[in-house]
């Protein structure tokens, strides 16, 4: 019997078994569809182990490959050192290394495991499953490099029909949006439940539907849902999904049942992020504990019975999908930077955010501004719908922060710059200030971000102009007067320096630099062939629609009426009492 039929890194107290004596039974190459459906593998481990190696064996790959002997020769050595000597690429984006049943100090080899395909695999952003794969490959694996290669040979596949492992943050993303298409189309009633109880964050209970197939199902079923998917391919991770939630919607029925309860409202704004939090958690603990209720032959069989989309139809809803991404410019996940000390949630309070939903937005401003508190300096329920008191609270404030709630509940908002008080500049004569570390944002159904858009495409800008060149004051809200320019020093180039003011640019367009405006009778963010936000002078009514300096879509409804304002200032927490 070889290494991995002795399954080394099994822990079979865990499995309630023993390992095989003897010789194993021979895999047979007919019918293998058949036989991982019906579970024959599950019967012999040294039998799945077969099984593995030839399916994975014959998955086209790369010319050039890492293989078990590059593993050999990179980690010689490295056997006697511990997990946090190999801590967790980025790409798994903190998904953790499921145990199973492997023994204890096994999962050191999967953090090996992964370390060494984060060297040999540079292309690899974002696979959130790989933790979860490799350390099923493992309980069938001899020893470390064994199981490298079997991952490694999953992660080369170049068929370009046969899609296995999400790579990047893109067709992970988008593989999350076509699962909500599928549950709306497929588990009408279990999509109704997810919707009622999250309310505008169902995506987010949503984007974890691998995790609950690749990393919260038991080993057993994790394991024959591998068995399927190594015959059938990425489809069946979408069947098992749905499966488990259609099983959790009949577990929650049966429970709202029992209590005599019906079917609960939807939670206020502020409360969605916990309501979205809770059913996140309430799936992932029904599906750790699958195992009391529902066999591995059960959850197969209701996947099974789904009447799912062709695999060419779920290819095109992907990528549809991945386009509407690309669109928006969501192809990569930012990473943010801790900003925790930024932000006090026992002194911070606000009507419009959440404390979660301000550090969130805190990621984004410019870095010299991270370590700043925020500070309420306006707010319509405290000092009322006026556009005179609007001002005369938000001048001598650089930068602020924006945030409006509609009477609809949706929320949306700007980073703003430049003090109110340069919107005087222009006379009474409506002109645009303000520079490119504007921006925009919407928190709902997805929270995004525009920026300036010549951040997102520098051909909009060219050589930096010099004296005399200077732009109006309609335009960059500076108006000129005899005093030369600043000069840009050099720069990469592409790289552009974006708290510089929009006359520092050779622009195409005056209506790329429309940052922000100001006059008796109304607030404008973002100009140019519409206005990102208008405001009225009564705070009360407002617009949005898409604009040439930020190239953003309409923030939220395109008329809409404010419920609520608030204008959040920066304190420096680093500056004397």
């Amino acid at each position: 019997m070889s290494e991995e039929d002795r399954g080394p890194f099994v822990d079979w107290a865990l499995l309630g078994e023993t390992p095989e004596a003897g010789t194993p039974a021979k895999l047979d190459l007919k019918d293998l569809k058949q036989q991982a459906r019906q579970g024959q593998w599950s019967r012999s481990h040294a039998l799945r182990c077969q099984a593995y190696r030839h399916l994975i064996g014959a998955v086209p790959c790369r010319a050039v490959t890492s293989d078990a002997a590059v593993y050999r020769d990179l980690m010689a050595g490295a056997a006697q050192r511990p997990a946090s000597a190999f801590p967790l690429p980025d790409f798994v984006d903190d998904s953790p290394v499921p145990r199973y049943a492997l023994r204890a100090e096994a999962v050191a080899s999967v953090h090996r495991v992964l370390s060494c395909v984060a060297g040999q695999f540079p292309d690899i952003s974002h696979c959130p499953a790989l933790p979860a794969v490799a350390a099923l490959l493992l309980h069938f694996s001899g020893d470390e490099a064994a199981c490298f290669e079997l991952t490694g040979r999953l992660l080369a596949c170049n068929d370009p029909g046969r899609r296995l492992l999400d790579q990047t943050y893109l067709a992970h993303r988008s593989s999350c949006m076509t699962f909500g298409d599928l549950a709306n189309k497929h588990c009408p009633a279990a999509h109704k439940l997810v919707v009622e109880r999250a309310a505008r964050d169902a995506p987010e209970v949503y984007g974890d539907w691998q995790r609950w197939v690749l990393g919260d199902l038991p080993f057993g079923h994790a394991a024959r849902v591998l068995d399927v998917f190594l015959v059938e391919g990425y489809k069946v991770l979408y069947r098992v999904a749905l499966a488990l939630l259609k099983l959790y919607r009949k577990h929650k029925a049966g429970a709202g049942a029992a209590a005599g309860g019906g079917a609960q409202p939807a939670p206020p704004p502020p409360q969605q992020e916990a309501a979205a939090a809770a059913v996140r958690e309430d799936i992932q603990a029904f599906v750790r504990n699958i195992g009391a209720a529902v066999t591995p032959e059960k959850l197969l069989e209701k996947a099974f019975s789904i009447r799912l989309f062709s695999r060419k139809e779920i290819a095109l809803l992907q990528a549809a999908n991945e386009r509407s991404l690309q669109q928006k410019g969501i192809t990569v996940k930012q990473k943010r930077r801790n900003v925790q000390l930024s932000l006090n949630p026992d002194t911070f309070s606000s009507e419009i955010f959440s404390a979660k939903e301000m550090r969130d937005v805190w990621a984004w401003i410019p870095e010299r501004f991270a370590l700043c508190q925020p500070q309420l300096v306006f707010t319509t329920a405290t000092h009322g719908c006026s556009l005179n008191r609007f001002y005369s609270h938000c001048e001598g404030h650089e930068p602020t922060l924006l945030l409006i709630r509609t009477t609809a509940g949706e929320v949306c908002g700007a980073f703003l710059s430049t003090d109110w008080e340069e919107r005087k500049r222009g006379g009474n004569k409506l002109s645009f200030f303000g520079t490119g570390e504007c921006f925009v944002f919407r928190m709902k159904p997805e929270m995004e971000r525009y920026e300036w858009v010549v951040i997102r495409h520098p051909e909009l800008a060219s050589a930096v102009k010099t004296g005399g060149q200077e732009g109006s004051g309609e335009v960059g809200g500076q108006n000129s007067n005899g005093s030369s320019s600043l000069q840009q020093p050099e720069r990469p180039a592409g790289e552009l320096s974006p708290f510089l003011a929009a006359r520092h640019f050779n622009l195409n367009s005056r209506n790329t630099s429309m940052f922000m405006a100001g006059s008796f009778d109304s607030i404008i963010v973002g100009g140019g062939e519409g206005n990102a936000l208008y405001i009225d002078s009564e705070l009360n009514h407002g617009r949005t629609g898409s604009c040439t300096t930020f190239d953003n879509p309409p923030l939220c409804s395109e008329s809409f009426q404010v419920a609520l304002l608030e204008v959040w200032g920066f304190q420096d927490t680093m500056a004397p009492e």
